[in-house]
């Protein structure tokens, strides 16, 4: 059986080894590091031979590639795939390429979901790459196009997606942009959260919740290149 890590190493001796089919939910307040924490989960799995899949509804895929090579990895023609949501919306007219495909917008969950199975079927199928991590990068932004009934079936599709391949899913959520019952049925898709947060002076914390019998213990948290330094903290 597989199972994956998050490349965090105090959350990882913490929560131990992560179970295959695993699908997590990353939520915290704007601008609090959620993506460089969802990217440096991917770059951990690609140090250990996983695939990647990336749909990005914030930034266009070159930039994300942009972030990987800042980080001293070149992902050419890697096993890394990203579902780009934003360069059509800005009118621009850039080809796909092997790594990046790109769909009309964020309200295109067809297109979306077409083209994670395209990856999903050349990085697991024909490549035979066994483990890869799955990230929707953000489901809010994804929200502010299609209402909640309409979400939860397309993300029940590829949750179970995660399940069935022995993937590793990570869904991004804005959180105070939603109200209690969205989250609420957000999270019956989900094993577990990671947790972030900004304190008044605009330091962040992170914490895992659910894959364990009780919450880990609040981190600070920073990074140093494409790996996270934790801190301990007594935070509640």
């Amino acid at each position: 059986m597989t199972s994956y890590s998050l490349g965090i190493n105090e959350l990882d001796e913490l929560i131990g080894e992560i179970k295959s089919g695993t699908n997590l939910m990353i939520i915290g307040p704007p601008m609090s590091g959620k993506n460089e924490v969802i990217n440096s989960i991917l770059y951990t799995g690609l140090q250990e031979n996983n695939s990647g899949i990336i749909v990005s509804t914030g930034d266009p895929g070159e930039k994300i590639i942009e972030w990987f090579e800042e980080n001293d990895l070149s992902i050419e023609n890697s096993p890394v795939g990203i579902v780009d949501c934003v360069t059509k919306t800005l009118g621009l007219g850039a080809p796909d390429t092997y790594n990046i495909k790109r769909v009309a917008s964020p309200v295109d969950l067809t297109g979306i979901g077409v083209k994670i199975s395209h990856f999903f079927d050349e990085f697991m199928n024909k490549q035979n790459i066994q483990q890869t991590r799955l990230c929707i990068n953000s489901l809010s932004t994804i929200l502010m196009y299609s209402n909640i009934q309409t979400v939860f079936r397309f993300l029940h599709v590829f949750t179970g997606r995660v399940k069935s391949s022995n993937s590793f899913g990570l869904y991004v959520v804005e959180d105070e942009m939603h109200d209690a019952r969205t989250i609420a049925t957000l999270k019956q898709l989900f094993d577990g959260m990671i947790e972030i947060k900004t304190d008044d002076e605009g330091q962040n914390y992170i914490r895992v919740v659910g894959i364990t019998s009780k919450p880990t213990p609040w981190y600070e948290f920073e990074f140093v290149g494409s790996k996270i330094s934790l801190k301990k903290v007594d935070k509640s």
